[in-house]
């Protein structure tokens, strides 16, 4: 999948290591019986960052979560380390806080840090049981191994069913000092996310105050995280964090202004990036979705109208059958909790193989169903919708729902 570009900004390599001043290690610690897979990470900023996060709406929360919102708030909002693992979620554990904290401890004191300086977060199988053991043996060598390179072996620690790697960096320009912003995302099942299993582990040099971080990244959620759907199942751990060094030298940002926008667009363009990696990736997915929703009166209609849209099952199975059936598509619409006109509705189904109306007025066509078959055969499929309603606009993400889905789930905790 071709990156989008963006006047004024340069995809670099680099993910959470871009930015001046972090560094990175990921490793095998036996959470994972398969030695060869990291289970453990690790993100370290050599200067106190203010930091911004969001959380799962989910009222079954784990344990990481709610440590890492106590952190943040008894930090006031400054942050220096991500410890995560992978292969157990420590969700609906009696110990869970407990070891989150322990493990927060653990790191704090390899790195020279305050534990409430350190975020916590697991992605994995719920209601395993968890065990402080494997951070207390590793914790040394994860801290030793933090390198400006690490970010492909931190990465590569919370991948579960993931079957690539997802990182994105940017560099750019404020006030002519040169910027950096990169993060590093998994998922690719349970992925319905309503924040605010998807962890999201951002990083920036740019000097910018809490305020107006958490400002940037609840706004961008809106229209990049919130727009995603795999399974439509919103994970127990869910979460984004910015971490904000501040090492780039720009004046801090503490109002909207130029300077502002020129970070939030950085952090849109990342995030963007990172969520079309995994609805790209979903479990067994054969092939990406995009549903476009134009001329919405506006754009928290277009949001729902899209991501209602890519959420559905039906409309899941037909993309991945090569069933043009727009009568999926209007169903996922007709049922949104918005206020439109849907005889005014238009689709159109879209890829390399080319375009094709499939409905107008909120009237199915006919069409030929020989190419639609071609357009819906292509890896990338796009869903046009023209609500004819307004000028407000949005997208959302997904995939098709496979054979493979339903495999990978049945026997998930093996």
């Amino acid at each position: 999948m071709e990156k989008e570009q963006f006047e004024g900004y340069k995809y670099i390599e680099g993910g959470v290591c871009a930015a001046k001043g972090f560094t990175a290690n990921g490793l095998n610690c036996g959470i994972n019986p398969v030695k060869e897979k990291n289970d453990l990470g690790m993100v370290y900023s050599e200067v106190p960052c203010n930091t911004a996060a969001v959380y799962t709406k989910n009222k079954v929360k784990g344990a990481p979560i709610i440590v890492t919102q106590r952190h943040l708030k008894k930090s006031g909002g400054i942050s220096r380390a991500v410890i995560v693992n992978s292969k157990n979620a420590n969700t609906c554990n009696p110990n869970g806080e407990e070891v989150a904290e322990e493990t927060c401890r653990l790191a704090a004191e390899e790195l020279g840090i305050k534990p409430e300086e350190v975020i916590v977060a697991s992605t994995g199988v719920i209601g395993m049981p968890v065990y402080i053991e494997p951070f207390a043996n590793y914790m040394g060598e994860l801290a030793g191994g933090l390198s400006v390179k690490g970010n492909t072996a931190a990465v590569n620690a919370i991948m579960t069913t993931d079957t690539v790697r997802k990182e994105s960096a940017v560099e750019f320009l404020i006030e002519g000092k040169v910027c950096h912003l990169g993060g590093m995302a998994k998922g690719s099942g349970m992925i319905h996310p309503d924040m605010a299993t998807t962890l999201n582990f951002i990083t920036t040099d740019v000097s910018v105050s809490a305020e107006m971080l958490q400002k940037a990244l609840s706004d961008i959620v809106k229209v990049t995280y919130n727009c995603l759907s795999v399974d439509g199942d919103t994970s127990t751990n869910d979460m984004v964090s910015v971490m904000a060094g501040g090492l780039a030298g720009n004046s801090q940002i503490t109002s909207e202004g130029e300077s502002y926008n020129i970070f939030k667009q950085a952090l849109y363009i990342v995030m963007l990036d990172l969520v079309k990696m995994l609805a790209a990736d979903g479990e067994g997915a054969s092939k990406f979705i995009e549903c476009k929703c134009e001329e919405a009166p506006d754009t928290d209609t277009a949001v729902k109208a899209a991501k209602s849209v890519v959420s559905s099952s039906l409309v899941k199975c037909a993309v991945f059958g090569g069933d043009a059936n727009c009568g999926r598509i209007l169903c996922a619409i007709g049922y949104a909790d918005i206020d439109i006109d849907v005889l005014k509705i238009d689709v159109e189904l879209e890829s390399s193989a080319g375009k094709i109306l499939v409905c107008k007025d909120g009237m199915g066509l006919q069409f030929s169903e020989e190419d639609a078959a071609k357009i819906l055969a292509q890896e990338e499929i796009y869903i046009n919708i023209n609500l004819n309603q307004g000028n407000a606009s949005a997208r959302a993400w997904g995939c098709d729902l496979t054979y493979d889905y339903v495999k990978i789930n049945g026997d998930y905790r093996s």
